[in-house]
């Protein structure tokens, strides 16, 4: 059996080589006898997948000794809730900058807790989000808690390439869908939280790195499993932790290690964007709406000249062994997502099918 090329969104593809290491290991972990999935969380053997998780992310990202490292459960949406929680610090009041979906559910999410302020909102007068407003644009609030950004959003294929600067006011960012795909400074953010379905590993885990100085004052009474502070001071194991789920992540960062860290995938990233871009761009049979300031490396939507033909563009790509391109229900059209996990073969394989259906239908 031969695998395809899975563009999807999320859960996404994994590298072959890890997906292979956890074959190997999956009855046997290490001379263990058991699988990790049957592992105590409490015992050795998990401790110590636990701590080369933590560890190699740390070094992949250069996160600062000052920021904690959380492995907790719930998605990417359940930090929506958790961020405004744990992050007002007796504040009433916290921006956020609407560039898609993603932000603009997690902005809803946070009015349940504080007041909200949209200090910039990129929608046209259909709704879509086609481009990452510019900073100057920005009504900042002094007094707010922290400003919250969605860096890349993996509906609409916005990302930003530039980190806001939010001077004193602690900068909070969603980067599920391409973290570990370029090189950030985690010391310009308050908070950083990522679901790993996209570009780390299996559904079920988010990640959290948080500055150590603003856990631990959270809204009064807050619920335990909603307390950063709790989560840190018990190493993510409050509950049993997503045990499989953080083992394959950690397998993911020493994949990434081993490619040359994430320099060497933000090189290939960029070449694998520019070479779909181009192709998109060269065919006036595809339509792209975003900037190309801020197209996104990640998520790239697309549509045809004609919905009618989705269905049989969509039937010729998985003859050709590629799958997973049909856009999201809420924009329609295409989208190839193609992560870390994506081998740079795919895309030209998808390009070459963009060339074909293109003369074919144009």
């Amino acid at each position: 059996m031969s695998r395809v090329y899975n563009f999807s969104a999320g859960p996404a593809a994994l590298p072959e080589p890890v997906l292979r290491k956890a074959a190997a290991e999956m009855l046997d972990w290490c001379g263990s006898g058991q699988s990790v999935m049957e592992m105590s969380h409490r015992g050795p053997d998990y401790m110590s997948i636990h701590a080369q998780a933590q560890q190699d992310l740390r070094d992949l990202l250069n996160i600062p000794d000052s920021y904690k490292i959380l492995f907790l459960q719930g998605g990417g949406t359940t930090q929506f809730e958790m961020v405004p929680i744990n992050l007002l610090r007796g504040k009433g009041k916290a921006d956020y900058v609407i560039t898609g979906e993603w932000s603009k559910r997690a902005a809803q999410e946070a009015r349940a807790f504080c007041q909200v302020n949209v200090v910039a909102d990129s929608a046209n007068a259909k709704g879509q989000h086609t481009f990452v407003p510019k900073q100057s644009d920005w009504k900042l609030k002094k007094d707010a808690a922290y400003v919250h950004v969605c860096t890349n959003e993996t509906l609409g294929g916005v990302e930003y390439h530039w980190t806001p600067d939010t001077g004193k006011v602690p900068l909070v960012a969603d980067m599920s869908s391409h973290i570990l795909s370029k090189q950030i400074d985690v010391s310009k953010y308050g908070l950083i939280y990522a679901g790993a379905q996209k570009n780390i590993g299996p559904a079920g885990l988010v990640l959290v790195i948080v500055r150590e100085d603003l856990i631990g004052h959270a809204v009064p009474t807050p619920p335990p499993m909603f307390n950063y502070k709790v989560h840190a001071d018990h190493d993510s194991m409050l509950n049993t932790p997503p045990t499989y789920s953080i083992y394959m992540a950690g397998l993911v960062f020493q994949w990434l290690k081993q490619q040359g860290g994430v320099a060497e995938m933000e090189k290939r990233n960029i070449q694998k964007a520019n070479l779909l871009y181009d192709a998109l761009d060269r065919l006036p049979f595809y339509s792209t709406k975003v900037n190309k300031g801020d197209r996104s490396r990640m998520n790239v939507p697309f549509t045809l000249p004609d919905a009618r033909l989705d269905e049989a563009f969509l039937a010729g790509a998985k003859e050709r062994g590629m799958v997973q391109l049909k856009g999201h229900r809420l924009i329609g059209g295409m989208r190839a997502s193609i992560y870390n996990a994506m081998p740079l073969s795919g895309v030209e394989t998808l390009v070459a099918y963009l060339n074909e259906f293109a003369q074919k239908n144009g």
